[in-house]
């Protein structure tokens, strides 16, 4: 009998979903003494697990569940078991256990599978530059983002006389999958997911955790794949459980039956906007899915101060207080755009976003053969890390910003917008500096884009061998004289600069 072929499998992090019932006639019977303890404590403990207190890596975060089935969700992602054992212990040991039974839990662990990509787990293959290893990398460890809706189920896959998913041959099931995701894509920015595997786990195969701002988003992407057949056939669901989440400073006030979260605070709760997080806000410190890129740190910050003191406008680390995520693609522009345009119409839903364009190579340029761009603005990290999965399936992607080899050097992207009557001055300058940047040491190319759907609106892309080689360029008389001429002819100053 032939045995089918099981895809290759990756783990990262634990995952533990804590439901607790409170015992609220224990907690109106409690003196005030007693209850402010539970209080003090209970915020103690989930605000340390946010920070992440006890591990190197991981999150955390609180939400208030809807309906009978439980009244606090504690969501938790660690490296390790151990972790995950820890955490479940150290709360026992708090004044607010005394009020909660757990009602219900899952563990499971996030993962990725050859079904997203075989060449993940090709030895040969090289995926580092097309942005896939990254947004792997941010399935593996990923951040709970900051929606306020949750919805966790468990399934897994139908194992009967009429439809057995493991009876079929590996590459069917990787249709069904593939199509199946492709009804996800039509929700992104809307609902974000955190997949993980629970098979030896738990009682089910799957833990499935989608989020959004929207209740009704979720509802739809459900429905939606309730009719295609990889749910249809072959998906068995356990119980559904709804929450929303609030800060864990709010706790207090929760138990107090007012509403969370509370008008003027953020409306997450996710620690991981404030600033000394270690993941967090402009820290630049998470290690998965940064769009800053590899040089975007203390490097890009020198270059930033420099350019700075000599007048000119050099961005913030992600642009302009935005996060920016940049592919380039060998795809015929046309057919890029029309495929960025229907996932740009997604993104739009999303308060977060804030552009995504094509940008196709002008008929200018300072060396090598220019790539069509696609650059994505958003006002989060999370938001631009998520986009860049989606972004990475376009065709023909060579490589995202951040990605370059080693040994390279590079700026991400300048953005200009020019007054439309010195749209030919502003090109035919750069096609003089072009000259000048092909004799320069470690200059490796400089392309002058264009957005496909506003001619005036330009991107430049310029990669070097190192940061002292793009240095000596920005320190030339021609790049001031460049700076000034532009003064004149830009309709405002460089919005963007991303140093990658």
């Amino acid at each position: 009998m032939e045995r089918r072929q099981p895809p290759q499998t990756e783990e990262g992090w634990y995952v533990l979903h804590d439901f607790r019932t409170i015992d609220w006639d224990a907690w109106r019977d409690a003196p005030d003494r007693r209850r402010e303890r539970a209080i003090d404590e209970g915020i103690d403990y989930l605000e340390s697990a946010a920070r992440v207190d006890d591990a190197d890596e991981g999150d955390s975060a609180t939400f208030s569940v809807l309906g009978h089935k439980a009244d606090l969700l504690v969501l938790h992602l660690r490296p390790t078991l151990a972790d995950i054992d820890a955490l479940e212990r150290r709360f026992e040991h708090t004044a607010l256990a005394e009020f909660t039974e757990r009602a219900d839990s899952y563990l499971s662990v996030t993962e990725v599978s050859g079904y997203m990509s075989q060449d993940y787990f090709d030895e040969d293959a090289e995926v580092e530059d097309t942005g896939l290893e990254r947004y792997i990398e941010s399935r593996l460890k990923p951040e709970i983002p900051d929606s306020e809706f949750v919805s966790f189920y468990p399934m897994s896959k139908r194992r009967g006389p009429d439809h057995n998913w493991y009876e079929l041959p590996f590459d069917e099931r990787a249709d069904y999958l593939a199509n199946h995701g492709e009804i996800g894509k039509g929700y992104a920015g809307r609902v974000t997911q955190i997949i993980s595997g629970s098979i030896g786990l738990d009682d089910f195969e799957w833990g499935v955790t989608l989020f959004g701002d929207d209740p009704t988003d979720v509802k739809e992407l459900l429905y939606e794949m309730r009719f295609d057949p990889s749910s249809s056939r072959f998906a068995e669901f356990g119980r559904f459980l709804s929450a929303r989440r609030f800060p864990p400073s709010q706790l207090g006030a929760y138990l107090a039956g007012d509403p969370v979260p509370q008008a003027g605070a953020d409306s997450s709760g996710h620690p991981h906007a404030g600033e000394g997080h270690p993941h967090g806000g402009d820290s630049n410190g998470h290690s998965h899915g940064d769009s800053g890129g590899r040089h975007g740190g203390d490097e890009g910050d020198a270059v930033r101060s420099e350019l700075e003191e000599r007048g000119i406008y050099a961005g913030q680390p992600h642009g302009e207080d935005v996060h920016a995520v940049a592919l380039y693609s060998e795809a015929d522009p046309a057919d890029l755009f029309e495929e960025v345009d229907g996932l740009r119409s997604n993104f739009d839903h999303y308060d977060t976003h804030v552009k995504t364009a094509v940008y196709e190579p002008s008929d200018v340029s300072a060396g090598g053969d220019a790539e069509t761009a696609v650059a994505s603005l958003w006002e989060t990290e999370r938001a631009a890390n998520t986009a860049a999965g989606f972004l990475a399936d376009l065709p023909g992607i060579v490589r995202q910003a951040g990605d370059d080899e080693s040994d390279s050097w590079g700026t991400m992207g300048m953005f200009y917008t020019v007054k439309p009557d010195h749209r030919g001055d502003f090109v035919g300058v750069f096609e003089d500096t072009g000259d000048l940047l092909a004799d320069m040491d470690g200059h490796r190319k400089t392309d002058l884009l264009v957005n496909r759907e506003d001619e005036n609106d330009m991107f430049i892309a310029s990669r070097w061998d190192s940061r002292e080689d793009a240095m000596a360029f920005f320190r030339s008389d021609a790049f001031s004289e460049a700076v000034e001429f532009g003064r004149d002819v830009l309709e405002d100053r460089p919005r963007h600069v991303f140093l990658a």
